[in-house]
């Protein structure tokens, strides 16, 4: 009787019907963008750009899993894309199965690839304290570009003959269940513990908080997300290279991280959109181009050097004004 009434409260309660919101617009922008794009308002190029939106929003959500709520820095984020987009690519090339078992099974498959290599490359580094994972993280960017373009199955002349599966449909539903695993990890009790581990390591090690097993988890989901985002990226582009996901591309991610916010995945999600639209729209001036967008960073570093949010996220329920009344408390001297 008990766990039922909480049930009903909860069903009733201001935070549900936030929720419900949430999922009302999630599904009104996909028909919205659905109905624009079967219109033929968003054209084929646009549609690309959205598309890769959703890829570098699951990018900036999953590494600022490790630098914004971990407290970690680290700087071959991209190499983890490249080793779930090869593992796709060559699972989807071989497999011989349809496109609507080809395309989740070779998501799964490249992710799970990374989440290995993040295991392998986490168990050293995590160990540490400091700036060891972002020189290790930073090494293996490196190591896994040398080695796809030195093995032959990927080889320096790039992997082509990708199928093109990648869709809206799946590029932003994929996006949104992967930003909602993140944020149901980050609220859980083992992200609490990640948090606790960026506030301060060493006051949570004393307080009982397995560090290394949560920096393993957080770091190896993290990975996971990039390997499924890189599975995506294989599908949409067709072909890829080695030279792509080099130590710039990586930065590209931190940068993203950094502007929305480390700590704030609404932040994430906000700017990877204004960072991928942004060179786009100015592609026009070509000659100008990375000189505006570096200036737009600066100037958002100089007055802004906590991001876009920094470590709060952006609440319907607050903006609609849902607070919950709270009452006051009563000082001694006053009557009931």
């Amino acid at each position: 009787m008990k766990k039922e009434n909480r049930v009903l409260q909860f069903l009733t309660s201001k935070k549900a019907r936030s929720y419900l919101l949430i999922a009302v617009l999630v599904v009104a922008l996909y028909v919205v963008f659905n109905l624009l794009i079967g219109a033929g308002v968003i054209n084929r190029y646009y549609e690309g750009i959205v598309r890769l939106i959703c890829i570098n929003i699951i990018m900036a959500v999953s590494l600022n899993l490790v630098c914004g709520f971990m407290g970690q820095l680290a700087l071959g984020h991209a190499g983890f894309m490249s080793v779930g987009a090869y593992a796709a690519a060559l699972f989807t090339m071989n497999s011989g199965l349809p496109e609507a078992v080809a395309l989740p099974l070779s998501l799964i498959v490249g992710g799970l690839f990374a989440a290995v290599i993040g295991f392998i490359i986490g168990i050293p580094a995590l160990r540490m304290r400091g700036d060891y994972l972002a020189i290790i993280t930073l090494g293996f960017g490196e190591i896994i570009r040398v080695a796809a373009n030195a093995l032959p199955i990927t080889g320096a002349m790039g992997l082509s003959g990708i199928p093109a599966y990648t869709n809206f449909t799946n590029a932003y539903w994929v996006m949104i269940i992967s930003v909602f695993v993140i944020y149901a990890f980050i609220k859980s009790r083992h992200g609490r513990a990640v948090l606790s581990i960026r506030e301060d390591e060493i006051a949570a090690e004393a307080s009982g908080v397995r560090t290394t097993y949560y920096k393993m988890m957080a770091f190896v989901l993290a990975a996971f997300f990039a390997g499924i985002a890189g599975g995506l990226y294989a599908h949409q582009v067709g072909v890829l290279a080695p030279s792509k996901f080099d130590f710039n591309y990586s930065v590209e991610f931190l940068v993203m991280v950094v502007l929305g916010g480390m700590g704030s995945i609404t932040g994430s999600i906000i700017a990877a959109t204004v960072l991928t639209i942004l060179p786009e729209a100015l592609r026009g001036f070509s000659d100008y181009r990375m000189l505006l967008y570096s200036v737009v960073l600066i100037v958002m570093m100089l007055f802004r050097p906590t991001g876009l949010l920094g470590t709060y996220e952006f609440s319907l329920t607050r903006m609609l004004g849902w607070k919950p009344k709270h009452r006051e408390g009563k000082k001694g001297g006053e009557k009931a």
